[in-house]
């Protein structure tokens, strides 16, 4: 039975309908995010980088990041997107950054060394966020869940 390591929530701040995590350490990301984004798949992989496509235009969505020791089980409820992808964090640390709102101030701790990930994404609030962010600049309207497990 696979273990809960950490768990972080954080606000992340979407723009131009994306936003990205990558390796904090971005001398290990060689296309530096927001270049190459473009909006399509909710997620879209590169060398140590994950970049989202967002339900709304500019929004702050909610973003839980749960460090597992295994596989676990897909997170409980109903989603309107899922998406597995791999990504390499030799810091050990990732930093969310939207596409021109740039880098958010905290970094999210995944271990304390680097390490490979499988991860597991799911999201919902995406046809809610559409709607409001048309009128305005919702506040955790959008939710994601990504599930980091080491890759074996």
């Amino acid at each position: 039975m696979p273990d809960l390591v950490s768990r972080e929530e954080v606000p992340v701040r979407v723009d131009f309908y994306g936003f990205a995590l990558q390796d904090f350490d971005d001398t290990q990301v060689p296309l530096l995010f927001p270049e190459g984004f473009e909006k399509g798949p909710f997620l879209t992989e590169y060398q140590g980088r994950l970049d989202f496509t967002s339900g709304g235009h500019t929004h702050t969505a909610t973003l839980v990041i749960d460090v597992w020791d295994a596989e676990p089980s897909a997170p409980a409820g109903e989603w309107e997107e899922c998406a597995m992808a791999e990504i390499s964090c030799t810091s050990g640390q990732l930093e969310a950054t939207g596409v021109a709102g740039g880098p958010m101030p905290e970094p999210i701790r995944l271990s304390k060394q680097g390490q490979d990930w499988k991860i597991r994404a799911v999201s919902s609030g995406r046809a809610e966020v559409k709607v409001q962010a048309q009128h305005g600049v919702p506040h955790g309207v959008e939710r994601y869940v990504l599930q980091f497990w080491p890759r074996q």
